[in-house]
């Protein structure tokens, strides 16, 4: 006697495919979550049908994004670079600012595919390190607290801060968005009621270096921005200038994210002369500035 019906134990079959937004961020449209925004707002379409998260696609599928075609080829879905930008206070992380400020992204190359995405943001009073890339996916693995990024500033505060204020910050405590606190403080200097430190923490929420202080009655007046994981802003980079990351520090920096290094594109002597002089040149909010970087003094 058999039995009526069988029953299959074996494991079902992996989908077939990536994930829609993994494709799109790998592409240099976006990080993974600007992308997934996207798709639930219905600009993306796959095969001329709108696209659902969560959906896979292959390489013969055609992706539409509020309805312009994407080209997909292997060159344009694997270029990864990694631009490190030395920030000056007065400009905004944003692409197009209202308020006609400058924006970190005014100066930065110009590309023939893809776009550059900010990891993370600085609000417009700090200063110091930002990393821009065209991997979508390294920028959201860079991003994403499961990382475990850590970011070090160097920071000056006004008003009296002792070791209990210290061990308080260290401990954790409860700001309007949430528990917070930094994984380490080191006193750096300082005179007076002026004093600097090194702090770092794992998350990149909105002003949490500055609110983290002022739950302790007291005010920042200086932040930069010194490393973001492995990667650390040297000397050797002038306020408003930026560089590529090379090689092997671009590999450095895939692996501590689980990703396979990408070897960087090749390009044409004329080409890396053009971007060594683009490199060169003052931001344009240096250059509003006074020769000497010193303030006009008001006539009495």
């Amino acid at each position: 006697m058999t039995d009526e019906f069988e029953v299959n134990d074996s494991p079902a079959a992996p989908a077939a495919g990536e994930k829609l937004q993994k494709v799109l961020a790998r592409m240099g449209l976006g990080s993974r979550r600007e992308v997934e925004g996207w798709i639930a707002a219905g600009r993306v379409s796959v095969n001329g049908q709108r696209a659902e998260l969560g959906c896979r696609v292959d390489g013969m599928d055609q992706i539409s994004v509020d309805d312009r075609p994407l080209r997909r080829d292997l060159s344009t879905e694997v270029v990864r670079r990694v631009m490190l930008y030395n920030k000056p206070e007065g400009e905004v992380c944003t692409r197009d600012d209202p308020e006609g400020r400058p924006t970190v992204f005014d100066r930065l190359p110009r590309l023939k595919h893809g776009r550059w995405i900010n990891v993370g943001r600085l609000d417009i009073n700090t200063s110091g390190l930002l990393l821009f890339t065209t991997d979508g996916e390294l920028a959201n693995r860079l991003m994403h607290p499961s990382w475990q990024m850590d970011r070090e500033y160097a920071v000056r505060v006004m008003g009296e801060v002792d070791d209990e204020m210290i061990e308080r910050l260290k401990e954790g405590v409860m700001l309007e968005d949430g528990p917070a606190k930094f994984t380490d403080i080191v006193s750096s200097g300082g005179e007076g009621i002026n004093r600097w430190f090194h702090v770092c923490l794992m998350e990149g929420r909105n002003r949490e270096v500055r609110r983290l202080w002022e739950s302790q009655g007291v005010r920042v007046n200086r932040l930069k921005r010194v490393r973001f994981g492995p990667v650390f802003l040297g000397a050797e980079l002038p306020v408003g200038r930026w560089r590529e990351l090379k090689q092997n520090e671009l590999d450095a920096l895939s692996m501590e994210v689980g990703l396979e290094p990408i070897a960087l594109p090749a390009m044409k002597t004329s080409d890396k002369e053009k971007l060594q002089r683009l490199a060169r040149k003052p931001s344009m909010h240096q250059a509003r500035q006074p020769r000497g970087g010193r303030k006009p003094t008001r006539s009495r």
